[in-house]
């Protein structure tokens, strides 16, 4: 397996940068990448979600996906400590799976203190991070074009990604569920 890194080079003649790629040997399975629509992130997400062992840190902008809210209460009752800070958005919305997994026992906290709280993060185990431009939302899934990107055994990466979940839940107040 290798991994992709994007590097730029100056094309001379017409004055711009054009993308070239940097291709270096990585460590088998230490990183998965989706592309939506229907390109299975969602169904990454709640493979993930089932193998947690210890914890589950989510940050997330939206949350409407019921297949990964699903996932995030199985993983409470299978004794994972599971928390959620989402946007301040998620308090007004029609429909939001922060009342669902609230009902399920999880921890929901609300970060108020951005003008938006744009994060799609979630951290498990200590050992794995998942992120990118996908929202935990339908749509992300079926209509989107986004990203998702997971990651694993990057010990320094998921650590500071933990930090800033942590750095977040400390100025996050409860959501109280309709």
């Amino acid at each position: 397996m290798f991994a992709v890194t994007g590097v730029f080079l100056l094309d001379r003649q017409h004055q711009s940068t054009t993308p070239a790629l940097s291709v270096f040997p990585a460590r088998p399975e230490s990183w998965e990448v989706y592309f939506s629509p229907d390109g299975g992130g969602t169904d990454a997400i709640v493979r993930e979600l089932s193998r947690a062992k210890t914890s589950i840190r989510v940050q997330a902008y939206t949350f409407t996906s019921r297949a990964i809210a699903k996932a995030l209460v199985e993983a409470k009752r299978r004794g994972v400590d599971v928390c959620v800070i989402l946007d301040k958005s998620q308090r007004g919305e029609r429909y939001t799976s922060a009342d669902f997994i609230a009902h399920g026992g999880i921890p929901v906290l609300i970060d108020a203190n951005h003008a938006i709280a744009h994060d799609k993060v979630m951290v498990i185990d200590g050992e794995t991070v998942i992120t990118g431009s996908f929202n935990f939302t339908n749509a992300a899934e079926s209509r989107n074009a986004e990203n998702l990107l997971i990651i694993r055994g990057e010990k320094e990466l998921v650590q500071r990604y933990a930090a800033n979940w942590e750095r977040h839940r400390r100025h996050s107040e409860a959501y109280s569920p309709k």
